[in-house]
């Protein structure tokens, strides 16, 4: 009869993460494990409270229309940023590494993967403040709860993330459309409501606001999707993400705003029914949030584990600390801030390793040059006319616009120099 030591217990509980090395075809996981990893990670509170802000900036159809072409971006580009990392195995690190050099990636890496710990920060403070608007506790006592929970979970490493995924989903579908039935008792009509005169926005801005919500982690996707056993699957498991899971999480709390005029907040709604509702909200908001800060704790792992060539499991705990400290002082309450600055200078990463990796360079040199410099080139063109439009033209979206030159600007950029030599580069291609 077989024995179960120690070891292998413990091999069994933390596997392998293939931090620094493609995930090989035996290791990958179910689609409805993968799936589960990004169906989790959109449905959440803050989903519904971007819905809200739409509905209360745009109107309800129009904040409607927002979500719909926001969704269907980030489809078109995580989606081909998955299937490239269901393809080749790679991380979003190892994955840039082909387009931005083996040294340079760490640029956008150590960007993505700092932000992304500032998402964790965000989120694990907005548990301390939910509680704190809703009972009274002490913010700071329950964040650093939450935030040493999530951490520990995160160690499981994408397991972890699978899991929560399996739970947080049907919960979220039953606590969201109770809320929202509830909102709509009196029988408004939601498709009639025009908005807030008072903080009218663009129909672009929308768009914008739905796409930044996860450009960070929508471009670090390979992190996720490298697991997938192929491409088809990696696309079927962004799908769930979105459209469908931050669609319905948005539309949920579009329709709160446009029958109460509220923010869209499920936890509120649930904490402040009376009877066991307190302590259903309390579960639901852990685990609702807990989902979007592993998934964020395990990008900025896997990113910085790659760039100091150590383990995700170490940089966790690291990163964990850190992430819970922030979150501790506030960091949550700049929540719009983090949402223009990712509109602005990461969408245009993922434009151009699609553009190189799927139209421009499809068969990757045996030895890539520690630095190219197009991407470069092309991120900060994508970027500064993006912020240019921000600035001065707020109607369009400035993530269409970033994306757009970013990719249009890399792809003229090779045409002109793909044959030029590349001087100090001797046996290296370095379009």
């Amino acid at each position: 009869m077989p024995t179960t030591t120690p070891e292998s217990t413990r091999n069994d509980l933390f596997q392998n993460e293939y931090e620094n090395e493609p995930v090989p075809l035996s290791k990958r996981r179910s689609l409805l494990a993968v799936s589960s990893v990004w169906a989790g990670f959109p449905m959440i509170i803050t989903g519904a409270v971007t819905g809200a802000t739409l509905v209360h900036g745009l109107g309800f159809v129009s904040g409607l229309i927002a979500m719909v072409i926001g969704n269907l971006l980030l489809l078109g580009y995580v989606g081909a940023l998955s299937a490239l990392g269901a393809k080749t195995g790679f991380n979003f690190s190892l994955q840039a590494s082909k387009t931005f050099g083996r040294t340079g990636y760490i640029v956008c890496s150590a960007l993505l993967s700092t932000l992304v710990l500032g998402w964790f920060a965000v989120q694990t403070g907005l548990v301390g403040a939910s509680m704190e608007g809703a009972f009274g506790v002490n913010s700071t006592v329950i964040v650093i709860i939450a935030g040493v929970l999530f951490t520990l979970f995160t160690l499981l490493g994408i397991r972890a993330l699978s899991i929560i995924g399996m739970i947080s989903v049907p919960l979220f579908l039953v606590i969201g459309v109770f809320s929202a039935v509830q909102a709509t008792a009196g029988g408004v009509d939601v498709w009639a409501y025009q908005g807030d005169s008072t903080v009218s926005i663009a129909l672009g801005v929308g768009v914008t606001l739905v796409f930044a919500l996860f450009a960070d982690s929508g471009t670090m996707t390979a992190d996720f999707t490298r697991w997938a056993k192929n491409s088809k699957h990696a696309w079927i498991a962004t799908a769930t993400a979105f459209p469908i899971g931050n669609l319905v999480a948005m539309l949920i709390g579009g329709v709160i705003a446009a029958a109460t005029a509220g923010t869209g907040d499920v936890f509120g709604i649930i904490a402040g029914q009376g009877g066991i509702f307190p302590v259903v909200a309390t579960i639901f908001l852990f685990v609702n949030l807990g989902s979007v800060c592993t998934h964020c704790l395990y990008n900025s792992a896997v990113g910085w584990s790659t760039i100091l060539k150590g383990r995700m499991r170490t940089l966790t705990l690291i990163l964990g600390v850190i992430g819970i400290i922030v979150a501790a002082l506030g960091i949550w309450g700049f929540f719009v801030n983090w949402l223009n600055l990712l509109g602005v200078i990461v969408p245009p990463i993922g434009a151009i390793i699609i553009v190189d990796q799927v139209l421009v360079r499809r068969r990757q040199e045996s030895l890539v040059p520690n630095i190219r410099w197009q991407p470069f080139v092309a991120w900060g063109i994508g970027s500064f006319l993006a912020l240019l439009a921000n600035l001065g033209a707020p109607g369009l979206s400035t993530v269409a616009v970033g994306l757009v030159a970013s990719a249009l600007s890399y792809y003229l950029l090779t045409l002109v120099t793909q044959k030029a030599p590349a001087a100090g580069l001797a046996g290296t291609n370095a379009s």
